[in-house]
């Protein structure tokens, strides 16, 4: 199915991809004034759909928008979308938007908020096997400026990123906050094996994803010592692995090389058991029925 052919829902209305728009004059459009969220369908069912939408009214608080939409009834609008699509294994996209006003970026000025839902079939954004990193130039801001833990949709930083490594030959980019430190890959965040115990750095300047606190509880329920510290470069260059998690890349993806330099041996014991312990638990837990 292509995008243009799913049912997509617009404040109210179930319509086809290529016919659900928004007003030009929407101050997502016009600004970026708008937040977001995804999760993922495993046959039929969407995975930590709670936590999802939990982070998404956590965003819209952050940007002082009104939902346009109460949890439960968003709740029951994303499981009708994924019906409708008839979709086994996909990706959801929720989209809060300030809604349609004239120029000028007061939010006062838009009345109303807009609501998005989109359910699509969607590849892992960076396959399954190891990919190549390249340590960007381009800086994540957060939360100097805008803080980490509102998912909005300006991703102009990160898009940035991803040009450079894109250009390179590079699969991805690695951030680093404006003191230098790693703060996540373009969209999705990173961890580091060392001597068996896992790290990753903090959640502040990184986005704090659903999917990484999935990897930190699992991690714990299976005995992996794991720390949240601040990261340099030279940390994952030595790491015995490194490996980026998200929604986006479907669970876990290894990383087998960063700025020319080769990580680890290629065994992944530790991201290996952890990639296996996410699969069982997402056929297993924490699934909400759209079949």
């Amino acid at each position: 199915m292509s995008y243009r052919d799913a049912i997509v829902f617009v404040d109210g209305k179930f319509l086809k991809g290529d016919e659900a728009k928004i007003s030009v004059w929407d101050h997502a459009v016009l600004y970026g004034d708008a937040v977001f969220d995804t999760a993922r369908i495993y046959e039929g069912k969407i995975f930590k759909l709670d936590e999802h939408l939990d982070r998404l009214f956590d965003s819209a608080k952050g940007l002082n928008l009104k939902p346009p939409a109460e949890f439960t009834a968003l709740k029951e609008i994303v499981i009708e979308v994924v019906k409708r699509n008839a979709i086994s294994n996909g990706q959801i996209r929720i989209i809060f938007t300030r809604g349609e006003g004239p120029p000028g970026i007061d939010p006062t000025l838009c009345p109303k908020a807009s609501l998005i839902v989109s359910a699509v079939p969607v590849p892992p954004m960076l396959g399954h096997q190891g990919v190549r990193l390249l340590i960007s130039t381009v800086r994540k801001k957060s939360p100097i400026s805008v803080d980490s833990k509102i998912k909005s949709i300006n991703y102009i930083d990160n898009i940035l990123a991803k040009i450079q490594a894109k250009s390179g030959g590079y699969d991805d980019a690695v951030m680093l906050d404006p003191s230098g430190y790693v703060a996540e890959a373009s969209g999705a965040n990173i961890f580091g094996v060392k001597k068996g115990a896992l790290f990753t750095p903090p959640a502040t300047v990184a986005l704090e994803g659903v999917t990484r606190a999935t990897i930190i509880e699992l991690a714990k329920e299976l005995g992996i010592e794991i720390s949240e510290r601040q990261t340099t470069t030279q940390d994952l260059y030595t790491a015995d692995e490194v490996f980026l998690t998200g929604t986006g890349i479907d669970g876990i993806v290894q990383v087998r090389e960063i700025d020319g330099r080769k990580i680890g041996d290629g065994s992944w014991p530790v991201s290996n058991k952890l990639r296996e312990g996410y699969t069982k638990l997402i056929h297993s837990r924490f699934l909400t029925a759209a079949n």
